[in-house]
């Protein structure tokens, strides 16, 4: 079975950066611009796991996981924070939002999938 996942991003360059090796590695992947649409995406399918950008134009990351969370639809899929904001603070504070994992920008492919596929 085809394990699916939502990336939620505003910069169309770092959808692409997370959606074309997760595609190519035979993930499903769905493409959100802020947790509005993210979230009309997670009311119609179920996905296995979350990538999700702090700095976005509506709730910041921080916000919509902290929201997710408190959903119990949404309390055990896993979600990885995949950010420019690579302070220590920022990753703290992302894993205490409820944050499964927490890379920072720029990524390598490698660890992205490595890290996506030790939670789909």
């Amino acid at each position: 079975m085809t394990k699916r996942v939502l990336v939620v991003d505003d910069s169309p360059i770092e959808q692409q950066a997370m959606a074309r090796p997760l595609m190519q590695s035979g993930y499903s992947v769905d493409i959100a611009h802020n947790s509005t649409e993210a979230m009309t995406h997670l009311d119609r399918h179920d996905y296995d796991l979350m990538l999700l950008d702090i700095i976005m134009p509506d709730k910041n990351g921080f916000q919509f996981c902290r929201q997710l969370r408190k959903d119990n639809r949404f309390k055990e899929t896993p979600i990885i924070m995949v950010t420019s904001k690579d302070q220590a603070s920022d990753r703290f504070w992302g894993m205490k939002q409820g944050a499964t994992e927490y890379i920072t920008k720029p990524f390598d492919e490698t660890e992205l999938l490595s890290t996506v596929g030790r939670y789909a």
